[in-house]
């Protein structure tokens, strides 16, 4: 692969393990930097949705993600694939971005060619008699596609660097308790966000900001506890913060409507982990329900972001189960964020602006900004 196009000396302090900074201006603002992480770090293995998006024989949902167009289809065995989602005749969308659909084939709405949920090309229109027409080559290109606890990763490229499990590593053992796979999704946000998407992992990568701007999150969580997490085997980052001791979750006002996830042990049920699945998953891991992030880069400057909120089963069936105290925590802790956020992208445009050194309780940023500057300059 070729490295990202920038010197490589502007990278230094980004790598460096003390007195680092975050990246150069031109990895948030330069429109050929984003050009060469949708090559690289967006067509390899990015997170799409939930298995339960696609829910039954049939479905389709069609997606993009860092310029990518996905489409997703469950066949009749049950087995969940993914595609480009490009008609093989003249490249049409077969469903439009954002788009569902319960069909047991896709018909390009362009000239009709029809395709079987395996992606085989079914029937197309007048080429009957074409003795050299040979369908069988040509179905739907289809996407390396991997389940994780219920989250759903394809490499949008067409081949992954490495097998998933080497992708996840040991977060596998971080992430397996919660049982994530049996969770179910209770309600989705959407924003677009005037930032670089990189800026917003780094600020989910530290709570040094948190009692600025955060006064719902700071009474139920201690901004200087918890710690990050340095014996990492894959390609994330992530830490943990504990509760206070009123605080049963992350809520208003620290209760909880939901019940604490039967298979985590002391610590798990004290403290939110929080975890970013490169390049594009934030995990928010807590005592009695998931929260996730799914970025998918739009500009230099504009990311969208998908946030779900994941609970037990036994809870969202609960007569009179009312979660809103940990939603609207959440939709005002992100408000607060992303206002940061679009601030930081505004005051990088000046040219004259350099980055200044990490503080100490930054170390999350700092791993995930040297992940990042290590594959900018070895591609």
């Amino acid at each position: 692969m070729t490295p990202a196009p920038i010197a490589p000396e502007l990278l230094t302090t980004a790598l460096a393990p003390t007195d680092s900074t975050v990246l150069p201006r031109a990895a948030y603002t330069d429109p050929a930097i984003l050009d060469w992480e949708r090559k690289n770090f967006f067509s390899d293995w990015v997170c799409v949705g939930r298995s339960e998006d696609i829910p039954e024989s049939g479905s389709q949902r069609a997606l993009e993600t860092g310029g990518h167009g996905v489409l997703l289809m469950r066949a009749e065995d049950g087995t969940l694939r993914g595609f480009v989602n490009a008609c093989r005749h003249r490249g049409h969308e077969l469903l439009a971005c954002g788009q569902t659909a319960t069909k047991h084939s896709i018909v390009c709405p362009y000239h009709a060619w029809s395709y079987e949920l395996s992606g085989g090309l079914r029937n197309a229109p007048g080429f009957r008699d074409v003795e050299s027409f040979d369908k069988s080559r040509l179905g739907l290109y289809e996407l390396p596609l991997h389940e994780w606890h219920g989250w759903v990763f394809v490499a949008p490229g067409g081949t992954a660097s490495k097998d998933f499990a080497a992708h996840v590593g040991n977060a596998e053992q971080i992430v397996a308790p919660y049982g994530a796979d049996k969770l179910r999704v209770h309600e989705t946000h959407e924003y677009d966000i005037e930032a670089n998407w990189k800026t917003i992992v780094e600020n989910y990568q530290e709570c040094y900001h948190c009692s600025m701007i955060h006064p719902e999150l700071c009474r139920v969580s201690p901004p200087e506890s918890g710690e990050n997490l340095t014996e990492r085997d894959g390609d994330w980052v992530g830490g943990w913060m504990d509760l206070r001791p009123n605080a049963k979750t992350m809520s208003l006002d620290g209760s909880s409507a939901s019940v604490v996830i039967e298979t985590l042990d002391e610590h798990e049920q004290r403290t939110v982990m929080y975890l970013v699945v490169f390049p594009n998953l934030l995990i928010s891991l807590h005592p009695d329900y998931v929260m996730t992030h799914v970025l998918s880069p739009i500009a230099p400057d504009r990311t969208r972001v998908r946030c779900s909120w994941l609970f037990p089963t036994a809870a969202i069936e609960a007569p009179g189960f009312d979660p809103s105290q940990t939603v609207d925590f959440w939709d005002t802790t992100n408000r607060q964020d992303w206002a940061a956020c679009e601030s930081v992208q505004r005051g990088m445009r000046s040219e004259q602006w350099t980055p200044g050194p990490l503080h100490p309780d930054e170390d999350g940023v700092q791993h995930f900004v040297s992940l990042v500057a290590r594959r900018y300059r070895d591609g």
